[in-house]
């Protein structure tokens, strides 16, 4: 996430923005946030896993957005950009613009070094706040490491981390299953240390 551009802003002058802008800006709590361009593996990643999530998906009543589809945090003033979002209850939105999604299943972050820390902290505690999401997933660029989070009934989440290259992550909440070596494929990363 890069510097705030602004002081605050109402969620409808963010909204009346952001649909009209040429870049793509969070907001969190009156502030917009531009969305700085993403890395070659960045984009590659992201659409190798929307391509494995669809794929897998296309034959049930879920939908996979890549990277544009905002979701409103409940309770909160914060419109957030997932890099992959899946949704397999009826979608919801805010509005008739059908841009806001209020109930993801499963989100999806490609870490970078500027948002890493964001992305495992701040936009994690504020994604744990939607009611139905159940699973979250931190995918590195820069090594073959993808970090899992799984709602339990008891409201606690399950942590669970990949890094070989024949691993499967099972996602039982969509019924799907990713494979490292789809999620990484074409992505140049450095040999393994060990």
């Amino acid at each position: 996430m890069s510097s705030a551009r602004s002081p605050a802003y109402t969620p409808q002058e963010y909204l009346a923005l952001d649909r009209v802008a040429d870049e793509k800006s969070e907001y969190w709590d009156g502030a917009l946030y531009a969305m700085t361009g993403a890395s070659r593996a960045h984009n590659l990643i992201a659409v190798n896993l929307a391509t494995a999530l669809n794929t897998q998906l296309r034959a049930r009543p879920c939908e996979v957005y890549a990277a544009d589809m905002r979701v409103r945090i409940p309770r909160t003033y914060r419109y957030l950009y997932p890099d992959v979002v899946v949704v397999c209850d009826e979608p919801q939105f805010e509005d008739d613009q059908h841009d806001i999604l209020i109930n993801p299943t499963l989100l999806v972050e490609v870490l970078s070094p500027s948002t890493e820390a964001y992305d495992r902290g701040k936009k994690f505690d504020s994604y744990r706040r939607i009611p139905g999401l159940v699973t979250y997933l931190l995918v590195a660029q820069d090594e073959r490491r993808i970090h899992l989070y799984i709602r339990q009934p008891d409201n606690q989440w399950l942590f669970a981390a990949f890094t070989e290259a024949e691993d499967v992550i099972d996602l039982p909440a969509i019924g799907c299953a990713l494979p490292l070596a789809d999620v990484y494929s074409k992505v140049s990363l450095p040999p393994s240390a060990d």
